[in-house]
């Protein structure tokens, strides 16, 4: 079975909780972290906190920004996320630690977000 692509909303905090930008992110499973365009994070005032060496699908090593940023998604508390710092054209995305934090997995048939219980040993 093939998983199709879908957009989901998010909603993005400033540390300082005065402003906020909602943004439609592409829910792609197979990345790590999530990224949101530089621009963004800039209008927010996030700050990169480290750089990450992350594989790219095609293979490649890219190094990049890392960030964290309060996030809101579907009326759930909010919680800190760690995002990418994509380039200024690039899309929203949510990526495995987000829907993880958010303990969010995804319905496949109907390209939605689903709420799920999480692992305690």
């Amino acid at each position: 079975m093939i998983l199709g692509t879908f957009s989901h909303p998010v909603t993005l905090i400033a540390a300082r909780g005065d402003q906020t930008e909602a943004v439609e992110a592409l829910v792609d499973t197979g990345s790590t972290f999530s990224t949101v365009p530089r621009a963004i994070f800039e209008r927010l005032g996030v700050v990169p906190f480290a750089r990450a060496i992350l594989r790219l699908a095609n293979g490649q090593v890219s190094e990049q920004y890392l960030g964290e940023v309060l996030a809101e998604i579907d009326g759930l508390p909010r919680r800190t996320i760690i995002c990418v710092f994509g380039a200024l054209e690039a899309p929203s995305t949510l990526g495995a630690h987000t829907l993880e934090a958010f303990l969010l997995g995804v319905d496949p048939d109907r390209h939605r977000l689903v709420p799920l219980e999480a692992w305690w040993a």
